[in-house]
Parts: C-alpha cells; sequence; structure tokens
C-alpha cells in the first residue's frame, strides 16, 4: 500500500517536535521511493525536428487501475523542463495517484501553438495507454503551473473541433487516439487565461512575445490559444491557485476566469493567496492551497481511499 506523507506535502505538523517531524518526513519519502516506479522520457509525439518526451511514475505494485494526474512544467511557453518540476508531482504520489510528468515544443523548437498541441497529444497518449500503465482514464486530472497552468486548461478544455489535436498518434502510431478524451478535473496555478493580454494586450510579456515571434494573424492564434475562449457549460470542475500580486500573470486573469466558469455553470474554485506572488509561495500559503485542492478532489471522489503500511 501507498503511505501517504500528508505530512510533507499537505500539512504543516506544527504541535510536532522538531526531531519527530524530520523523522516522519525521512520515513514517509522513503516510502515513496519503495512503493512508486519511475519509467523516464518517453517518446508521445515527433514534431518540428522534436521528440516530446513524458515521464510516468506509477505504484509499484497494482492491483486496480489508479486515479492519474498530468502535469505540466510552466516557464513562459519559452524555458523549463519537466526534469526540473518532477517534485511538484509528489503531492499527487501521497494521495495515491499515478503521475505523468510532460515536456513539450517551447519557442526555441517551435511557435504557438506548438505547446497546445503536444499537452494535447499526452493526454490522448494517457488514454492509449492506459491499460499498459494502470490509468484509471474516468480520474485523469490534468494541472500544472504559469505556463503550464494555461496547457493544463487547455487541454482539459478542448475538443478535436478547436484543431489542436492532428498531430496526435495512437499506440500504433497514425491517426487519432480519441477524439474527445475528458478529464475529471483541472488543477490551474496561475496560468495564463487571455493569451492576447500577455503577447500585445495591457498586460504585454516578454514570455508572450516570444511564443508569439513570427506568427501571422496573431490575434486569431491567440484567441484559439485562450483558454476564455473555451469556456462553456459542461467543462471539467476547475479549481485556480492564484497571488494577488503575482508580478507576471495577472491575478485579473484568474478572476475573470472563475467569473466566467461561473455564468457557465462550471462546478470552480479560487484560491486566492493574498500578497502571494507568481509561486514561491510561503508555507502557510501553499498548505492553504493543498488544502484546497485536496478537498476539491475529495468532493468528487478522485483520491483512491487514504491506506497506511503497516
Amino acid at each position: 500500500m501507498i503511505r501517504l506523507f500528508v505530512s510533507v506535502a499537505l500539512v504543516a505538523l506544527v504541535a510536532a517536535p522538531l526531531a519527530a517531524q524530520s523523522r516522519d518526513r525521512v520515513l514517509d519519502a522513503a516510502a515513496l521511493a519503495a512503493d512508486f516506479v519511475a519509467v523516464p522520457d518517453i517518446v508521445y509525439m515527433r514534431a518540428s525536428g522534436y521528440e516530446s518526451k513524458l515521464d510516468v511514475h506509477r505504484p509499484r505494485n497494482m492491483t486496480t487501475p489508479r486515479p492519474t494526474v498530468i502535469f505540466i512544467h510552466g516557464g513562459g511557453w519559452v524555458n523549463g523542463s519537466k526534469e526540473a518540476s518532477m517534485l511538484a508531482v509528489l503531492p499527487y504520489l501521497a494521495m495515491g495517484f499515478a503521475a505523468v510528468n510532460v515536456e513539450y515544443r517551447m519557442a526555441a523548437n517551435a511557435p504557438a501553438p506548438a505547446s497546445i498541441e503536444d499537452c494535447r497529444c499526452a493526454l490522448k497518449w494517457v488514454i492509449a495507454n492506459a491499460k499498459e500503465y494502470g490509468f484509471d482514464t474516468s480520474k485523469i486530472v490534468v494541472t500544472g503551473q504559469s505556463a503550464g497552468g494555461h496547457l493544463a486548461l487547455t487541454t482539459g478544455m478542448l475538443t478535436q473541433a478547436a484543431g489542436f489535436d492532428d498531430r496526435c498518434p495512437t499506440a500504433a502510431g497514425s491517426g487519432v487516439a480519441e477524439d474527445n478524451p475528458k478529464v475529471a478535473a483541472i488543477v490551474n496555478w496561475y496560468g495564463i487565461t487571455d493569451v492576447w493580454d500577455v503577447v500585445q494586450g495591457a498586460n504585454t510579456r516578454g514570455y508572450g512575445v516570444r511564443w508569439f515571434a513570427g506568427i501571422e494573424n496573431k490575434a486569431e492564434v491567440a484567441r484559439r490559444a485562450s483558454p476564455m475562449t473555451y469556456v462553456r457549460p459542461g467543462l471539467p470542475p476547475t479549481i485556480t491557485i492564484h497571488g494577488d500580486a503575482d508580478p507576471t500573470v495577472p491575478y485579473a486573469q484568474a478572476v475573470a476566469l472563475k467569473g466566467a466558469l461561473t455564468k457557465a455553470g462550471v462546478a470552480n474554485d479560487l484560491v486566492t493567496i493574498p500578497g502571494g506572488g507568481h509561486g514561491n509561495f510561503m508555507a502557510p500559503q501553499r498548505d492553504r492551497a493543498w488544502t484546497a485542492i485536496r478537498a476539491f478532489l475529495d468532493k468528487l471522489s478522485i483520491p483512491p481511499p487514504v491506506t497506511t503500511m503497516q
């Protein structure tokens, strides 16, 4: 069984002696290492002369399919890596999930909207390979930070009709794995929701300009790349975490997304971090976010029941 190390990822054990905290964290981290196996650098698609890869982290001994989180790293669509963000999946492993850590083409490899295409294909790869790796396709959560939050939103909100899925292979290497895969929930950490705003709008940012360098019809591509474009009834339940002093992705974008989702009747929550910047939250802020995420997912009955090792 998986030992849940809530003390590490979710709750600060302020009442316990420091030595006991340290001991418990070491033991819980050791349990994760023993209970999970990693399968790195699986190529899930090829485009632009680039091999897009992902890592799978799954329980070593599985008897039933597991809820699965797809994690997408940030970096403004221009930098970052799955390796640098690998620890971000630990809270989900602690909750009993399998995890898929995704890399994708960034601006140096291909301009917008290549990153969106890749992450949609990663979702289809997860579904096409669910039996081999033990993924529960009815309980897929997609998440990411910053640009990864944007990509988590587009991955979970789009359908094939949006036109981003044409490159996606089946497990056999051709065709489309599934027309309109569905996810159970989206966890958006301070992601961009209005792409034009950061490309040439009131909040233009260098990362947005670089992602769109050389693109014709920028306004139209930005519209197609924006999660706000796809808000409609029936979307997956979505929780957003955003600091209201974020200098990189305007907090107003999170507020606008919440308003649009609520108007469309989509279950959603916005966890505002007062005074919070662009991630790197302090421990109490981080604990508040993870407590809200766990409650949100529990309400949807996505995590497996809590079990401990004897």
